[in-house]
């Protein structure tokens, strides 16, 4: 079926080279004042000034939406996330604003070990029924496409299951999920003391798995002391990338541990994280076509300082932003929140918070060919808010500005002030 948005203040995001942008390009938004976006099929298939798409025979064929002036743009790309959890931290939040220390909070037995005890505790439809919850939520404020990482069950039979949770949420909701195995997320307590063992365990009995089933495109680590090695890090994510995967990598969280390194030695999608990379860190992954990949919503939920967004984006590397998604850190699905915090907390300019927002955001992915910008041939993923300047996204903090959401040029939500 045809579909017309028209009426509409289009960031279309066009305009550019196929790829990740960075510099001054990510400032440039493709501003489409008087515009309208003509699919079918789930395709764009026109887009532009509204008179010149009214001109196309195929214009009035299907169902218009009016815009009414509103803004326009590509559907999110949240590309880090951990929604594959089965409880929220509640004894861990309340304890660390009562002023305890990560320590305490382990010791008490909280922490990722809480997140591993209950996805362990979890069927599979149990978290199954919780991730297509998350689904609508991220849907809800616009975000189209979302990273979903395993990494709270670390042993074999919980990660699986946790993989397969996300491969079934896929299926049954419009929330386009690209899911990363994320075994190396911490040293779960029978491997205490031994984190090459448990690498071993994860590269020779679950990888093989997780490959022959399909139920990961990417791998992951956390790169961290405590967590594990450069080298351990780098030989899980090796036999990920020779098994056909991707390669992902938390790194320079904490602690400067090595990780920007091994991202740009593997030459990973992304390197996340990064609060702790210098000088020589940005050099590498600039080298190696790695994006940068920022989650300030961890660092305003935990109280710490944030990632210096001025340094990445000075040096010349493609930034993105996304939630960090998780029960421990970062309790937040609204992309719009971290798009407020980039901005005001972080320098980015509203356009580069955007463009990290959708197109870098989806290069990471592997998606820019398809997702991330509105341009002939691409998906029709896009989102209407309720503003008339894009500035007020970021400006309206804390609120969800969004009315309508096509996804796969389909209406998958609408909200009394967008009537199609």
């Amino acid at each position: 079926m045809k579909q017309l948005i028209t009426n509409a203040c289009l960031l279309t995001l066009g305009g550019h080279p196929e790829g990740p942008r960075s510099g001054a390009a990510m400032g440039h938004l493709g501003v489409v004042r008087d515009g309208a976006v003509l699919v079918e099929d789930g395709r764009i298939i026109d887009v532009g000034v509204r008179d010149l798409v009214l001109r196309n025979p195929e214009a009035l064929k299907g169902r218009i939406h009016d815009a009414g002036g509103r803004v326009v743009l590509p559907g999110f790309v949240d590309c880090h996330a951990h929604p594959a959890f089965a409880a929220p931290r509640l004894t861990d939040f309340d304890m660390r604003v009562r002023g305890k220390a990560y320590e305490e909070i382990a010791a008490a037995g909280g922490g990722i070990l809480s997140s591993i005890n209950a996805v362990r505790g979890a069927t599979e439809n149990d978290l199954s029924m919780r991730l297509l919850e998350q689904a609508s939520r991220f849907l809800e404020c616009g975000t189209t496409t979302l990273e979903a990482k395993s990494g709270y069950g670390l042993d074999k039979d919980s990660e699986l299951k946790a993989l397969r949770a996300i491969k079934h949420a896929s299926l049954g909701s419009p929330l386009e999920i690209v899911p990363t195995f994320l075994g190396a997320h911490a040293v779960p307590p029978e491997y205490s003391g031994r984190p090459a063992d448990y690498v071993r365990m994860l590269v020779n009995e679950v990888l093989p798995v997780v490959v022959q089933e399909g139920l990961a495109r990417y791998v992951d680590a956390f790169c961290e002391k405590g967590y594990f090695s450069a080298s351990e890090a780098e030989e899980f994510l090796s036999a990920g990338a020779r098994a056909g995967l991707g390669v992902r990598l938390h790194a320079e969280q904490l602690t400067r541990s090595g990780g920007a390194a091994v991202a740009a030695r593997l030459k990973a999608a992304s390197a996340d994280h990064l609060d702790c990379a210098d000088a020589s860190d940005l050099a590498l992954l600039k080298e190696s076509g790695t994006v940068a990949v920022l989650l300030p919503g961890s660092n305003h939920f935990l109280g710490k300082p944030y990632p210096e967004a001025r340094r990445f984006l000075d040096a010349g590397l493609p930034v993105a932003l996304a939630t960090d998604f998780n029960p421990g850190s970062c309790p937040c699905w609204n992309m719009q929140m971290i798009l407020s915090i980039a901005v005001t907390r972080m320098r980015m300019t509203p356009e580069e918070a955007i463009t990290a927002a959708t197109v870098n955001a989806a290069c990471s992915l592997g998606l820019g060919k398809t997702h991330g910008t509105l341009e002939v041939g691409k998906v029709a993923d896009l989102i209407i808010v309720d503003c008339e300047d894009y500035r007020e996204l970021p400006y309206w903090f804390g609120a969800n500005l969004v009315s309508g959401v096509f996804k796969g040029g389909r209406l998958v939500h609408s909200t009394r002030n967008f009537k199609p």
